[in-house]
């Protein structure tokens, strides 16, 4: 698994570097969800539900990691956000789940907090994750039974033990949308951070406690960040509390999830279901 690991990081890097040619020069954006020949975004705001941008950096690196890691291991499956999904890969045992710019809304708007993110699945199971930030130079990775390193070095969950004194990491689109708001009484501190794969990566890190979204999400957007969290000594289950088994037919993953140290995860599942629901 270090080869796989190690090509990875290379092509998380060489993607983030891209990235950063972009971020600081030019590139187009569109939306995803309109059908004119220019994706035109009109008057929408960048926190609005259904706006989903994507720019020509967001392409860009998404050739370059299909590139390095096809490459690499030409016999393994595909899902990227940003590819045409081809069925084939529910047949391929070992698939690569990717998302070249996890967090373009923070690309958009120069916040520091969007990631390339990398998972290896096997049998639905995240076997590798990888997650760079570009901008920060921070590279997380983890194997299956190996732990979880952040450039490098060793790094685990919080131990924090109730909600009452956890930070909660969220999205900034979920908070501008008051969707956080029944939580924030039960919590010691509720922080927004950008892309989804990057709040896990912070938890994992233990830079904050506990990473809740109420929203639907992809597999791309989770799959590397559910391994980090898990190999930290960490918990992500959806708001059903079941665990993920990757690489489905249908990628969206309904109603949200929670991830943190076990007791936080479970904790705060019980709390939305209070709250929220």
């Amino acid at each position: 698994m270090k080869d796989r690991l190690r090509v990875a990081m290379d092509a998380a890097r060489r993607a983030g570097a891209l990235i950063l040619e972009f971020y600081e020069g030019d590139y187009d954006v569109r939306d995803k969800n309109l059908s004119g020949p220019d994706g035109a975004s009109g008057a929408k705001s960048l926190r609005d539900a259904d706006y989903d941008p994507v720019t020509s950096a967001d392409r860009a690196a998404d050739d370059g990691l299909r590139h390095d890691l096809r490459q690499a291991f030409p016999e393994y499956g595909w899902l990227s956000e940003e590819t045409v999904d081809d069925a084939i890969r529910l047949q391929q045992e070992t698939v690569w789940i990717v998302d070249p710019i996890d967090g373009t809304k923070e690309f958009l708007t120069g916040i520091p907090e969007f990631v390339v993110s990398i998972a290896l699945v096997t049998d639905g199971v995240p076997v590798l994750g990888v997650i760079y930030n570009p901008s920060r130079d921070e590279l997380y990775g983890a194997v299956r039974g190996g732990g979880t390193f952040l450039n490098g070095k060793r790094v685990f969950c919080t131990g924090t033990a109730c909600l009452a004194e956890a930070t909660l990491v969220v999205s900034r689109s979920e908070d501008a949308r008051g969707e956080i708001d029944p939580l924030r009484e039960h919590l010691k501190e509720v922080r927004p951070v950008g892309s989804v794969a990057y709040k896990l990566a912070v938890v994992a890190a233990g830079a904050a406690d506990l990473n809740v979204s109420v929203q639907p999400k992809n597999e791309w957007d989770v799959c590397a960040g559910d391994l980090l969290v898990r190999e930290a000594g960490g918990h992500m289950v959806d708001l059903e509390g079941e665990v993920r088994r990757y690489n489905q037919a249908d990628p969206l993953i309904r109603g949200g999830l929670a991830a943190g140290n076990q007791p936080l995860a479970d904790a705060s599942v019980d709390l939305i279901h209070r709250v929220c629901r």
